[in-house]
């Protein structure tokens, strides 16, 4: 299979990251997180609901990757690593009463006499369960652990070229399926209709440009329902006159590039009109404000400055740093946009900057993805700003 990025980039990340280990006193790291595991090797499979584990030795030049062993193939056809570099632990692990597949692991740590070490671990991940890291502990009683959640994401946050022209596609891949939820809607037509035609759009991929399935499904909000922003869609069938929220992202070789916006069905209310006005300028004030140097801080209040001029008051986070993903979720879990955080914006940061409001009969949401760039911001994809009016 053809590599997404050419070695030496792999090896640099690779670099970058064994320096981080050694700010932080780490010798040795087990990541679990499958988007940072990508992000260093290439690893590239829906293998992340079992156990499988990447092993980054400080005085290694490769890692080493574990896992289940009917997915170690994949490991040799999507890395860059020698084949010795993978292992992996046979079926009777999993789902035993009697072992488990941190065993096999552990293990290994010994066996490469990493048992002794400062081991890096991701406390936080999704992907390592509580079962999982206490047997990995047993197994290791004269190491010393690290909580290492954000070591490899705070690397990530500065893309490459190649990983930002990535995200470009998957900007016009989202533009894509926005274009096809909002083409779908319409009075008679269900909501399970709109949310397939959008799944199709980003699977497909925009004229040349291959989409992927995302972290996140569509999120579709009609009616009262657009007042929570994480609910998804029913059966039920669109009336003519409802406020509608999508927000969804556009993805190409597992870069996502996140899109919300609001259509409403037919004349907005006084009240939908308001909230549209008061998100948009609000945006734009805040992308106007993006540039190095600046914090996440500064750039949430200058939305909180905006919206309060059009008498509303929000305090939330209004955006994260986004990229590489797997599901559950599309955010890079570093860097979020609010108040008093201290994160200073770099040139080839991205993030989705999603300032909604919500009130409790409807809510509108209009975001976009950003790069900061060396005096400002591009954002990625390009798609109409404003409350979007539709005949109902």
């Amino acid at each position: 299979m053809e590599q997404r990025f050419e070695t030496s980039e792999y090896q640099q990340r690779l670099e970058q990251v064994k320096a981080k280990m050694e700010q932080q006193g780490v010798d040795v790291l087990l990541v679990s997180n499958p988007s940072n595991m990508n992000y260093l090797t290439g690893y590239d499979a829906y293998s992340f609901y079992v156990t499988q584990a990447l092993i980054v030795i400080k005085e290694q030049n490769q890692p080493i990757w574990v896992g289940r062993r009917q997915d170690a193939n994949g490991a040799k056809l999507t890395t860059w690593m020698d084949d010795e570099h993978i292992y992996y632990y046979t079926d009777d692990y999993m789902h035993s009463d009697t072992k488990h597949p941190m065993d096999v692991i552990a293990n290994l740590f010994k066996k490469q006499k990493q048992d002794q070490r400062r081991i890096g671990v991701e406390m936080g991940s999704y992907f390592l369960s509580a079962m999982a890291y206490e047997t990995f502990k047993s197994w290791l009683p004269d190491a010393s652990f690290i909580d290492t959640t954000t070591l490899i994401g705070f690397v990530r946050m500065i893309k490459s070229n190649q990983e930002l022209q990535y995200m470009r596609n998957a900007a016009a891949n989202a533009e894509e399926a926005m274009q096809a939820g909002i083409n779908s809607i319409q009075k008679g037509i269900p909501e399970n209709e709109v949310a397939a035609n959008i799944y199709y759009a980003q699977i497909n991929g925009a004229e040349g440009i291959d989409g992927d399935y995302p972290s996140i499904a569509p999120l579709l909000l009609s009616g009262v329902k657009s007042s929570s922003p994480h609910l998804t869609w029913s059966g039920e069938v669109f009336n003519g006159d409802e406020i509608v929220t999508i927000e969804l992202a556009g993805v190409h070789k597992r870069y996502h590039s996140p899109l919300a916006r609001t259509i409403k069905l037919g004349e907005p209310s006084s009240k939908e009109k308001r909230l549209g006005d008061a998100v948009t300028d609000s945006l734009n004030q805040t992308l106007n404000a993006v540039k190095p140097g600046a914090t996440c801080g500064d750039l949430a209040l200058v939305w909180s400055d905006t919206i309060r001029k059009h008498g509303f008051e929000k305090y939330d986070r209004l955006g994260y740093s986004v990229g590489l993903s797997y599901p559950p979720n599309w955010g890079e879990h570093t860097a979020s946009i609010r108040q008093y955080n201290q994160t200073v914006l770099e040139p080839n940061m991205t993030f989705h900057l999603i300032p909604g409001l919500w009130e409790a009969d409807c809510g509108v949401e209009i975001s976009e993805t950003f790069v900061v760039t060396e005096n400002g911001c591009e954002t990625l994809a390009n798609f109409r700003r404003e409350l979007i009016k539709k005949e109902g």
